[in-house]
Parts: structure tokens; C-alpha cells; sequence
């Protein structure tokens, strides 16, 4: 624009013009501005707008000192602030950004993007206490924007590519900011996206470190990832917050759970307990923690605690009662029976707590003898668990199928090279309540082995393969396994051995996965780790199935809650194993839960020649092994072997119609294979 031309003009329509070709063209906004203040000195605006294009221009000390200057004599005007804070940050002049950006968000505290700049400019500063507060009061700030509420109400109902729409024209016309981008990145974890959704969430964290929302929902998807090395990292960075919020402290502790630093999470239960008393679910986390290291009398107290202070907390009267050397008497049985119809009254029963009631009462019932009553409510809380999660017996046999029909001999033979040829995994694989926990605690007690626990890495490097067929990258399951080369399967070997090292915190060098699933995936263990030994720990049908019906587990085995499901699964297990036994001999150990328990010395000597391993007395006196122990079986593994419960489940066998039938001679033959099942 000429100077003659902009002279002849008002200048607010001059200006006004400037402005919209400022991101386009700011030399010649500049131009602009520096003739109109030519001839008014004092135009303030047109000084903002030089100010303005000299940051854009990349001129940041003129820019800085124009705009210093313009605040000066405007100290009122949000926008020379907002300026002089951007064009300071760029220049590296903090103190002059903070200044500016303090007196800003004194004038707008709504506005989330000043305390955001005041944040980063905090930290260039050294100040980061003063940043993550400054942060914190950023995602406050956000909570009244009119977009973002809006976006975040159609994510919660479901609506994502309307939220995402949302925020993807809130960009375009605002550019990005921390709380668009985490809801953003929950908007990718809702659509099945976990490592879009956690690099969304760790952009959101470099830019607004204070964001504790935000890390929190990270260090969950981490956990579920199984990346627990950096949700430490997360949880304990977290844990220092300015914010005094105690469910930091119990994040931090469910992180180090999960990496078996029971002891630590233990500390930090003991301490939230000490501050303040009334906590039920804090007193039943730490019942968990105690029954883990072992120390019942301490679990016991804790379970009580809980359920005094919330009678109606399922889960804390399922773990009581789940001690299996504890039983529950009349007066326990009235008080859940009274936590049921208290909530039976409520408008919402937690379904969670009444299921985990039923399975309590089932196990107290059956303590006293009384079988009809035992599963009376054993069936109820099975129905309801049943009923709150996806299992398709079909699915999952035709899952079975393919891995039958893949892992021939030929082909494994074939693939005799390539793999992690390490032997430090000793994997127990077979149903949960199999005694897969005492072979665990007898091969622990050996000075060569380390006890993990049921680790999940095995299972999500399967899925992560799986994943590639459903996408369409390969035609089948056999194709995708084909399709591996020893490169491939090395790579993939040292992946498992790297991600499960956070839980060896020994020098020995055997550790033990005791992940029971595991099953399903042994011939992907021969193919990556074919130095690994694989001991399949099994026990009668009917005696591990029922065992298993009446468990309520944490998580996962979804087959277990209903006596049809439990009983399919069982006979898939059978099949796939006696599969492998003939397309790899030798490649697992089978471990007989009674002939374990009936003869105990040679067993265990077998047990270790099997795994390469020198006997040592030890392995025999395993209870006196005072290592975590995490399954439901942590308290029986701590006494020597008794053998109550091997034939436990005949009390019960006239209810047990719909099992038996089930497994038909996978039963009646055990331990023998079926012919049907055994390989042609």
C-alpha cells in the first residue's frame, strides 16, 4: 500500500486492512503502520500493529522494545499485553513475558492461554513450581470455555467425530491449546487408537507439564499398554504436584503394584491411612498389598477395616473371604446379606459390589458345609459377572482352530532358526486354580530362578500380531505367522525379554511368566523365545473348572463365569496342547496337579531336571519362600502341600450337571488325552 494512498484514508479503515494482511504479509503491515505513525505519533494502534508485524517479521528485540514502550501508555489494553508477553517469550526474555503476563491474567483470568504462556515463561525463568501452578490454573480457566464443553459433552455420549469435528474447527480458527489437544487425544483412546492417544498426551505434557489431568489419564493408558516404566516416571513426577490431592499418592501406588514394588505402595497406604483413617478403599488396597507380601493377620485387619467403614465395598468382602484360610461365620454372612438389600434399595445398584458380595457369600457358605447355599450364590454372582462381559465360546475355539491348523510340524520345523535364543523365560502356562502358583513358588525357591508374576507381555505382542490380520494385512492368522522371518522373530523375542526386565529384580538368571493364558500362545513362544521352557501345570477338569467358577478374578478370563464357557475352554486347552505334544515333542513339560500333591519329592526333582536345573532342598520347603505372591492362591503356597482340595469339588458334583457334560471324556479320561482331541 502506497504511503500517499494510506495518508488519503481514514485511518481506522486503513488500519483495519493492515491487520488482515498482517499474517500474510506483515513487512507490508509494518509499512503501513510506520506511515500512519509517520504523521500520529501517538495512534496507538497503529503502534500495536508494528509491534505486531516486527514479531512476525522475526524482529523480536525491536518488536520487544516497541511493545514495552505501547504498554507503558496503554497498561490497560489486554492485547498490548498479550503481545509484548508472545514477542518477549519468543526474544528469550522471560521476566519481561511474566511481568506482562502477570498483569494480564490478573485483568482476564478466564483465559486459559495466558496462564499457559505465564507457565512456559515460568519455567524458562527456573521457576517451575510457579509454572505448574500457573498451568493448573490454565486447565481451570478451560473448564468455562463454551467449545470445549460442548465437544467434550458429545464425546461423552458417544458422538466422537462430532467432538472431533469440533475441535478440529476450533483449531482452525484458534490454533491448538493444552485441554483442546487432551480431549483430543481421549477422543483417539475411545476410537481404539492407544498410541495416538498417548503421543497426544505426552505433546499436551511438553507443552503444559503442570497439566495433571492430563498425566494422569497417561499414566492409565500406559498401565494398560504395559509400559510401567514410564508410568513410574509419570506417577511419581505426578506425586509431587503442588496440588495436596491424595489420589496422586494412590496412583503412584497402583503404578508400583503393578511392577511388584509392593513395599513402596505398602509406605504410601500406610501414609494415606495415617493422614486420614476413613478411607475403606485405601484399607482394602492395602489388604491386597499385605495379602501379596504375605502378611495375612495385617490383610485380615485391613479387609475388616474396609468393610466397618463401607459394609457395602463387594470387592473388600470377596478378598476376606478369599483368604483361603479364613472363613467367614454367621455374623459376616448376615452383614452381606444386609450390604445386599442395602443396595438392592439404592435406585442404581453398584453391580460390581453386588456380584463380588455373592461370590463372598458363595465361599462362606461353602466353608460352613452349606453346598445348596454356597452356590446358590455362587450361580448369582457368575450370572451377573457373566453378564457384564463379551466372551464368545465359538470365537474362541475357532482362535484355537487356527492355531492348530498353523503351527504343524513341518512348519515349526522349518522355522528351527531364528528367535531369541535366550533361556531365561520359564513360562507356567495352563487354566487359572491349576496349581500353576505352587509350581511357581517351588521353582522360585531354586537360587537360579526368579518369581515375576503373570506377566502380560506374551499376550499383547500376540495381539499386536493379531492386529495386523484384522487390519487386512495379511489373509489369516497362518499367513501373518508365516510371514515372520528369524529376523522378525529375534526382534520380536528380545522385544518380550526387554519388557518384562522392569519385574526381574534379581541377578538370577531364570525368571518365571506365570501368565496362565499363555497357553494359547506357545507356539509363538517357539517361534521367538525357542530357548524358554514351557511347563504346563495341570489338574483334573472338573476340580480346575469348578475351582475356577467359583473364583472371581481381578481381570480378564472371561470363560470362567458360566460352567458351559469354563468347560469349552478347558477342552480347547487340552486339544492345543496335545497338538503341540505331538508336533513338538518335548517342547512343554506337563506338571500333574495330583500326582504333585501325592508325591511331592519326585515331582519337584523332575520338575527342575525339566528346566535344566540342579535339585536343592529348598524347592521342597517352598512355604518358608517369603516372596510377593499375587494370586488367590499366595496364602496356600506359604503352608507345605495338603490334599484337602484335590477331590473338593465331588461335594458339589450333583450341581455340576452342565460342566460335566462339557468335558465329557476330557473328564472321565483325565489325565489321559481323549482320542478325539488328540491329533491325527
Amino acid at each position: 500500500m502506497q504511503s500517499g494512498n494510506t495518508r488519503s484514508q481514514p485511518s481506522e479503515t486503513v488500519l483495519a486492512t493492515a491487520a488482515a494482511q498482517l499474517a500474510t504479509d506483515p513487512a507490508a503491515a509494518l509499512a503501513v503502520a510506520e506511515d500512519l505513525l509517520a504523521s500520529a505519533p501517538d495512534l496507538l494502534p497503529a503502534q500495536l500493529l508494528a509491534g505486531q508485524a516486527l514479531r512476525l517479521l522475526g524482529r523480536l528485540d525491536a518488536a520487544v522494545a516497541r511493545l514495552s514502550a505501547l504498554a507503558a501508555l496503554a497498561p490497560t489494553v489486554p492485547a498490548v499485553r498479550w503481545e509484548l508477553a508472545q514477542a518477549a517469550a519468543a526474544a528469550g526474555q522471560p521476566e519481561t513475558a511474566i511481568t506482562a503476563l502477570e498483569q494480564l491474567t490478573r485483568q482476564l483470568p478466564a483465559v486459559p492461554g495466558g496462564w499457559f504462556l505465564l507457565a512456559s515463561q515460568y519455567r524458562a525463568a527456573g521457576r517451575a513450581r510457579d509454572g505448574w501452578q500457573a498451568d493448573l490454573k490454565g486447565v481451570n480457566a478451560a473448564t468455562q470455555d463454551a467449545e470445549l464443553v460442548q465437544a467434550a459433552l458429545a464425546m461423552q455420549q458417544g458422538k466422537l467425530d462430532d467432538a472431533a469435528a469440533m475441535l478440529v474447527a476450533r483449531q482452525a480458527r484458534a490454533g491448538d491449546d493444552p485441554p483442546a489437544s487432551r480431549l483430543a487425544a481421549e477422543i483417539r483412546w475411545r476410537r481404539g487408537d492407544m498410541p495416538g492417544a498417548i503421543a497426544g498426551l505426552e505433546a499436551v505434557l511438553n507443552h503444559a507439564p503442570g497439566y495433571d489431568m492430563a498425566r494422569e489419564f497417561l499414566i492409565r493408558l500406559l498401565v494398560q499398554s504395559n509400559r510401567l516404566p514410564d508410568a513410574l516416571v509419570h506417577a511419581e513426577l505426578l506425586a509431587t504436584s503442588p496440588v495436596d490431592n491424595p489420589g496422586h499418592d494412590l496412583i503412584l501406588a497402583s503404578v508400583l503394584v503393578h511392577l511388584g514394588e509392593q513395599g513402596r505402595a505398602r509406605s504410601l497406604y500406610d501414609g494415606l491411612l495415617a493422614r486420614n483413617p476413613g478411607q475403606p478403599q485405601v484399607w482394602q488396597n492395602l489388604g491386597h498389598v499385605l495379602k501379596t507380601l504375605g502378611e495375612q493377620a495385617g490383610a485380615v485387619t485391613a479387609y475388616r477395616e474396609a468393610v466397618t467403614r463401607q459394609p457395602t465395598l463387594g470387592e473388600a468382602w470377596w478378598s476376606l473371604a478369599n483368604l483361603k484360610t479364613v472363613k467367614l461365620g454367621a455374623a459376616e454372612i448376615a452383614a452381606m446379606q444386609a450390604a445386599l438389600a442395602t443396595l438392592a434399595g439404592t435406585a442404581e445398584p453398584r453391580a460390581e459390589d453386588v456380584f463380588h458380595l455373592h461370590f463372598a457369600l458363595g465361599k462362606a457358605h461353602e466353608d460352613l458345609g452349606e453346598a445348596e447355599a454356597a452356590l446358590r450364590h455362587y450361580a448369582e454372582g457368575n450370572r451377573l459377572r457373566r453378564a457384564g462381559i463379551v466372551y464368545d465360546a465359538d470365537a474362541f475355539s475357532a482362535e484355537i482352530d487356527a492355531a492348530v491348523s498353523t503351527f504343524t510340524a513341518p512348519f515349526l520345523v522349518a522355522r528351527r532358526e531364528g528367535g531369541c535364543p535366550a533361556p531365561d523365560p520359564i513360562f507356567i502356562v495352563g487354566l487359572p486354580r491349576s496349581g500353576s502358583t505352587l509350581i511357581e513358588q517351588i521353582l522360585a525357591s531354586h537360587s537360579q530362578v526368579e518369581g515375576t508374576m503373570e506377566l502380560p507381555d506374551m499376550m499383547m505382542i500376540a495381539s499386536r500380531l493379531a492386529a495386523r490380520v484384522e487390519a487386512g494385512e495379511f489373509a489369516d492368522f497362518g499367513a501373518m505367522m508365516a510371514a515372520l522371518t528369524p529376523a522378525d522373530r529375534q526382534r520380536l523375542g528380545e522385544e518380550y525379554l526387554e519388557r518384562t526386565r522392569i519385574h526381574r529384580k534379581s541377578q538370577r538368571p531364570r525368571f518365571i511368566d506365570k501368565m496362565p493364558n499363555n497357553w494359547q500362545h506357545v507356539g509363538l513362544i517357539r517361534l521367538i523365545l525357542p530357548g524358554a521352557t514351557i511347563i504346563d501345570a495341570r489338574r483334573h477338569p472338573m476340580g480346575c473348572c469348578f475351582s475356577a467358577w467359583k473364583q472371581h478374578f481381578a481381570r480378564g478370563q472371561g470363560f470362567s463365569y458360566d460352567l458351559v464357557d469354563v468347560g469349552r475352554y478347558y477342552r480347547d486347552y487340552v486339544r492345543l496342547m496335545a497338538h503341540f505334544d505331538a508336533a513338538a515333542p518335548g517342547g512343554a513339560t506337563r506338571v500333574i496337579y495330583e500326582e504333585m500333591v501325592a508325591d511331592t519329592e519326585t515331582q519337584v526333582r523332575r520338575l527342575l531336571s525339566a528346566v535344566g536345573l540342579e535339585f536343592e532342598p529348598a524347592c521342597l520347603e517352598f512355604w518358608r519362600n517369603d516372596r510377593a505372591v499375587r494370586t488367590a492362591s499366595s496364602e496356600q503356597v506359604r503352608q507345605p502341600i495338603f490334599t484337602d482340595g484335590v477331590d473338593h469339588w465331588k461335594a458339589y458334583a450333583g450341581w455340576l450337571g452342565p460342566l460335566s457334560e462339557t468335558l465329557g471324556n476330557v473328564a472321565t479320561l483325565y489325565p489321559a488325552v481323549p482320542p478325539d482331541l488328540a491329533p491325527i
